[in-house]
């Protein structure tokens, strides 16, 4: 519905329903309430008598209705005038002239700058209402007024003017009837509503239909009462807060009002309520299915409920011929009743804050059963608010909440084992309790049975031994009386009736290898007359093997003689086939964990035997070569790190570094395929780059799927030039004049990514004294560092070079930040 659809003076508005809803021969009655002779008025003719009759009644019932909004509407403009004249210290007649003249400035009727002067006076809530209604539809307003001048303002004014048309109405009616006629006229009409239901909530939780409008006299007649616990559409307005927002009410099923007139349309029902307790329901009928309503119709649908609440709380249901009135309690008989009662039970009255909102609850007496959870006297708790005397109330038991929806729905409430818990000196006392809450008149009955503490053992004790799989017995051996319990019974598989078995034939239920820690329980037990234990196999009738374990003590009289022998039984078996399952298991991680040290020390051995921590030192002229291996500090870390500088048939001095991925047999085996094939192809003569173009073919083709990274390089000592190439690997660090820095990278993929690749070649030029190192990522990778800070260690590190090449790489391997704990290869050569 748009804004211009709503922005209709009330007088129209009551103009416009009249002549819709007056029968003619194109359009079928509004209500199905005209039956008899009218539908013989259809054919009638404008000249005839009966239609000059109609044309009369028609016009008279919209002279009513415009005398009815203009009086409603005289109303607000005379509360206006009080408001300026209490404002602005003037007398009435200068007040209505500033009014007329103020309305005529702002372009408005006087109606509508008197809603605004009331609204602005007295900012409840129709008048939130209406702001927020007004802020919503500003951009319609606007377009409206760029149609036409009388447009969007009208519509504003005319939404303002309905809400408090509708109040006034609703409050100057005389009964929930004449309230329910106001509300569709003047306010739900022009949201396309059709009919309208106030419902009265008995204390009961019984609903009574108080005033409706829309609906025939016989479908208002049949639902004048709905008896507690019967499910409709104002029975769930009643229970939510929020309400009942219903699209169709075809498609809930449930009963309503006028369900056969309007059975597609939309349904709204909204709990009226004020202080805090709910008395009624507002329920409204469209047509036709209801979209989604937006936030300023809501809050318009919930204030006309706050109105329908102030009329409810005076309604006294009307009484049929020859029924008794039913008599609700006050808080005197309510006391008395308390009174009456074998559990503590506590009167509350409603206690509202200073805007009458419900703030509390005041405990207006104590009956003379009471017990507190604390252990308080009845004058310390009685007179009390609620939540001061129990402020853990409005905790996690909700036991407040649970109050305060009883208070205002008069559903009553019960609960089971509910945490009743007091604070003494801030110090939370507790107790368990069964709870009941009802609301009688405009008093709350509160009611607790706090739970038995010998009751309460009890139930602890038998869920105790039914966990444990405990059974208790008590063997009287002066009278031979034995007493089981149900546990024992099942323990057995005998069903109770069955005779108990005395412990002198304990043997015989027992398995025959047990016999001799039977014999020696019963000797220490009667005997000896001390505590004893055993634990034995005992076959159930059923052919059941269980694992018991029996524990039993003497009780001995004044002389000092045997009268009964008490004790319990516990089933084992759980635990026995636990112990059993823990035995071979640690036995299997014990062999696994052997195979394990094994197969890491066989691994750590191929791989010094084949890459040891140091090398016989290779003797080239004007070059010092020294490596390092540095393993991983877990064995089972045992890596592909791998190494290698030998000095070539051509006179060039072949030198590398390399990493297979991932750890174990398997990486070391590939690091000596690896390893052995780049010595095998480097005596074909072949620079770097085809040596790793070539070992790059191995990878993929003949170490099962492996990956890895190398860096390789051909020193010509003639020269003192080096070849190197890499392979995804990181690049060799040249040390020169206590600087030290990476050579520039070169392009390369790392080993066996793909089948084919190609290499990148680079040539240094070195001279005396300069330092080249060669190593793996073991010796610089840390977790919580990127690489190239890593790297920047390893370069401040490596800057200061020592006298000698093996003190340099010893320090590099010393001062090494790395946390991986992975193995590391290192190769370094000194010009001159």
């Amino acid at each position: 519905m748009s804004t211009s659809e709503e922005s209709r003076e009330p007088a129209a508005g009551a103009h416009r329903e009249a002549s819709v809803s007056r029968p003619g021969p194109s359009a079928p009655p509004r209500s199905c309430a005209v039956d008899g002779p009218a539908a013989d008025l259809r054919g009638m003719t404008p000249m005839s008598p009966v239609g000059r009759l109609a044309a009369t009644v028609d016009r008279l019932s919209r002279e009513v209705r415009a005398a009815q909004a203009e009086a409603e509407g005289r109303a607000l403009i005379e509360l206006a005038k009080g408001i300026l004249v209490a404002r602005l210290g003037c007398g009435p007649a200068q007040a209505a002239r500033q009014l007329a003249e103020l309305a005529e400035q702002s372009q408005v009727t006087p109606l509508e700058f008197a809603v605004d002067v009331i609204n602005q006076a007295a900012r409840d809530r129709v008048s939130e209402v209406t702001d927020a209604f007004l802020a919503a539809t500003a951009a319609v307003r606007n377009a409206d007024t760029a149609d036409g001048p009388d447009g969007g303002e009208a519509g504003a004014g005319s939404a303002a003017v309905r809400l408090r048309a509708a109040e006034s109405g609703a409050l100057a009616a005389g009964d929930t009837q004449s309230v329910a006629d106001a509300l569709l006229e003047q306010a739900l009409r022009p949201l396309g509503a059709v009919a309208v239901a106030i419902w009265a909530a008995g204390y009961d939780g019984s609903l009574t239909l108080a005033g409706s409008a829309g609906f025939s006299t016989a479908e208002a007649s049949r639902w004048r009462y709905v008896p507690p616990d019967v499910t409709t559409v104002a029975r769930c307005g009643l229970t939510e807060r929020a309400g009942q927002w219903i699209t169709s009410l075809a498609e809930t099923g449930l009963p309503s009002v006028g369900r056969h007139q309007y059975p597609d349309g939309g349904r709204v029902a909204v709990p009226a309520g004020t202080g805090g307790r709910i008395h009624g329901v507002l329920e409204i009928a469209w047509p036709a299915p209801l979209a989604p309503q937006p936030p300023q119709v809501v809050r318009q649908v919930e204030a006309l409920a706050e109105l329908c609440a102030h009329t409810l709380e005076s309604y006294v249901p009307s009484q049929a011929a020859g029924q008794e009135p039913r008599v609700v309690p006050d808080a005197v008989e309510l006391m008395d009743l308390a009174d009456g009662l074998y559990d503590p039970a506590l009167v509350l009255v409603p206690h509202l804050d200073a805007d009458g909102h419900l703030a509390d609850f005041r405990i207006q007496h104590v009956n003379k059963s009471f017990l507190d959870p604390a252990g308080r006297p009845r004058a310390v708790v009685g007179g009390a608010l609620l939540l001061e005397a129990y402020p853990m109330a409005a905790g996690e038991s909700e036991l407040f909440q649970n109050v305060e929806r009883v208070y205002a729905t008069g559903e009553p409430f019960r609960a089971r084992r509910l945490n009743l818990t007091a604070l003494v000196d801030q110090v939370p006392l507790s107790a368990v309790a069964d709870i009941s809450v009802s609301r009688h008149g405009n008093a709350v009955l509160l009611i607790w049975r706090i739970e038995d503490e010998t009751a309460r053992l009890a139930s602890l004790l038998q869920h105790a031994q039914r966990l444990g799989r405990i059974g208790g017995f008590e063997e009287n051996l002066l009278t031979g009386e034995i007493t089981w319990n149900g546990q024992l019974f099942d323990l057995y598989g005998r069903p109770q009736s069955s005779t108990p078995v005395p412990l002198e034939r304990l043997a015989a239920h027992a398995h025959p290898d047990d016999a001799v820690a039977i014999g020696r329980f019963l000797r220490t037990l009667l005997h000896h007359r001390r505590s004893a234990s055993a634990a034995f196999r005992l076959q159930r009738p059923d052919g059941v093997t269980r694992h018991v374990r029996v524990v039993a003590e003497p009780v001995l009289d004044t002389d000092d003689r045997l009268l009964v022998v008490r004790g319990a039984y516990q089933d084992i078996s759980a635990q026995h086939w636990t112990e059993v399952a823990l035995a071979a298991t640690r036995d299997q991680l014990a062999h696994t964990e052997q195979q394990a040290i094994e197969r890491a020390r066989l691994t750590l051995q191929l791989q010094h035997a084949i890459m040891p921590p140091a090398q016989t030192p290779l003797k080239v002229p004007d070059l010092q070569v020294a490596v390092r291996y540095r393993p991983a500090e877990t064995e089972q870390l045992v890596g592909g790190d791998w190494y290698d500088a030998v000095m070539l048939p051509n006179g060039l001095v072949l030198l590398c570094v390399g990493d297979v991925a991932g750890h174990g047999i398997e990486a070391a085996t590939s690091m000596v395929v690896l390893r052995n094939a780049l010595r095998g192809l480097a005596v074909t003569g072949a620079g770097p780059g085809q040596l790793l173009s070539w070992l790059n073919i191995v990878v993929h083709h003949l170490t099962g799927g492996v990956t890895a990274t190398a860096v390789c390089g051909l020193y010509d000592p003639a020269r003192r030039t080096l070849r190197w190439a890499r392979a995804g690997h990181l690049p060799p660090v040249l040390v020169r004049d206590a600087q030290a820095g990476p050579l520039p990278l070169v392009k390369g993929m790392l080993l066996g990514a793909v089948a084919e690749a190609s290499y990148e070649e680079a040539e240094v030029q070195l001279a005396a004294e300069d330092t080249l190192l060669m190593y793996t990522d073991g010796l610089i990778e840390r977790r919580d560092r990127s690489v190239e800070e890593s790297l920047a260690q390893l370069l401040s590190t490596a800057r200061p070079a020592p006298s000698t090449l093996d003190q340099h790489l010893d320090r590099l391997l010393t001062y090494s930040r790395s946390d991986t704990d992975d193995d590391t290869c290192l190769v370094g050569i000194r010009v001159g």
